[in-house]
């Protein structure tokens, strides 16, 4: 009978018909907050089924370090149920998307007193059953040296970026004008240079060489004075004297 039994059960599970879910809780494990500061404590969850914003259910209790008994921090179902008294009243912020599977919290102004283990659990129906997630809170007066590191190491990084993003667009727009630059002495006309010495055709001057003849006296010897007259003017006056030669003999006869 107890084998019956025991090889119904298994049919049914691998029919589908009874099924065991889990629901899966990560948080951020431990955290710290300087005393005043806000602080956001993580959790999502992962869930084999569909979520059902109107049944899913959300909740976080606190244990603190020194003996007491456990205190509801919030609770969520349908809508945010912020706790109406007790260390945490008015400092509890809903900041998760059920939808998101996000189960987030934010504590306003942390003191001393939050210093210890906080829960979160997750009830997603017909997924109920599975681990919860827990956050470990400290309080400190002034953020340790690792955060502090960590933030000189953040803040130096972004100035990097941004110095090395400064570098590149310059270099880019100084690149872009040298190209400029050199595509347009390319494609501009050569203008020709022109020879200082020579003139322009309409301001030229025209030059004459007169002929100089010396006519030597052989009788006496004596140099004539210079004739600079235009060989044309010779010519001119060398037929004129032909046509007086002409005329006298005619006279003569």
């Amino acid at each position: 009978m107890c084998v019956k039994g025991i090889f119904f059960l298994c049919g049914l599970a691998v029919s589908g018909v009874l099924r065991v879910s889990g629901i899966r809780i990560y948080t951020s494990g431990d955290v710290e907050a300087v005393n005043g500061t806000d602080i956001r404590l993580k959790c999502t969850f992962d869930s084999s089924s569909n979520i059902n914003p109107n049944t899913i259910i959300v909740s976080w209790s606190f244990r603190p370090l020194k003996p007491g008994r456990e205190e509801s921090v919030f609770h969520y179902q349908q809508k945010p149920y912020p706790p109406q008294e007790g260390i945490f009243r008015k400092r509890i912020i809903w900041a998760g998307d059920v939808m998101g599977q996000d189960a987030s919290i934010i504590i306003r102004e942390v003191k001393f007193t939050y210093n210890g283990t906080y829960t979160c659990q997750v009830k997603n129906p017909p997924d109920v059953h599975g681990s919860v997630g827990e956050i470990r809170l400290r309080v400190v007066t002034t953020a340790s040296f690792s955060e502090l590191l960590l933030l000189a190491f953040a803040i130096g990084g972004g100035i990097t970026v941004v110095v090395l993003l400064l570098i590149i667009i310059v270099s880019c727009r100084r690149c872009k004008r040298k190209r400029q630059r050199r595509e347009g002495e390319v494609e501009a006309p050569r203008k020709e240079r022109k020879d200082p010495t020579v003139c322009h055709p309409m301001r030229a001057i025209h030059l004459y060489l007169s002929q100089t003849s010396i006519e030597i006296d052989s009788s006496d010897g004596m140099i004539s004075e210079a004739s600079t007259k235009d060989p044309s003017s010779e010519s001119d006056g060398a037929s004129s004297d032909d046509d007086d030669d002409d005329d006298e003999g005619d006279d003569s006869d």
